[in-house]
């Protein structure tokens, strides 16, 4: 019934056997850390998503295949294609932005090129040209600059071939 096994710590982000016979000073090295902490959700399948915290100021290309939330500063392009980039509410970058998906709480000065969509929530803000398929822009949100809507590629596709069946049934 009772086992003689040592109490084990739980440490957020890490199984048990990652943190067992970890000293303190080797979480800081460990090469398999992996950012599913991050990841606000408990349903299985949920997407991990990495943070940039409010105190993390970035120079320099950022880009993964993984959604980020940024908090902080950042000054260079982010490419993170296929994947969702949410800007926080404290996050001020400077940046061309590149994503599957854009939201916007915090501050943006910079184009950006999303394949589904942009939000730009109440306190947003946004100075640049978007581009995307499509895009919210919620009451209070600021938006300096030129949209662009770019049909879905799916979309295109389907009429072109409507109008290839619709003439070669008129033949």
């Amino acid at each position: 019934m009772w086992s003689k096994q040592p109490a084990q710590t739980e440490v957020p982000g890490y199984s048990p056997s990652q943190v067992s016979g970890s000293s303190p000073s080797s979480f800081g090295s460990n090469a398999s850390y992996n950012t599913a902490h991050a990841s606000r959700s408990s349903a299985p399948g949920a997407r991990n998503v990495a943070c940039l915290g409010a105190s993390i100021e970035v120079k320099g290309k950022i880009s993964g295949s993984e959604d980020l939330q940024i908090d902080g500063k950042v000054e260079g392009p982010v490419a993170l294609l296929g994947q969702r980039l949410t800007i926080g509410g404290s996050g001020q970058l400077a940046s061309e932005v590149a994503a599957r998906e854009v939201v916007v709480f915090g501050k943006l000065t910079g184009n950006i090129r999303a394949t589904d969509r942009v939000e730009i929530k109440k306190d947003g803000s946004v100075i640049g040209d978007i581009t995307t398929a499509r895009i919210s822009i919620e009451d209070g949100a600021y938006f300096k600059g030129r949209i662009e809507i770019e049909r879905a590629k799916a979309q295109v596709t389907s009429s072109e071939e409507l109008e290839a069946v619709g003439a070669g049934a008129a033949n």
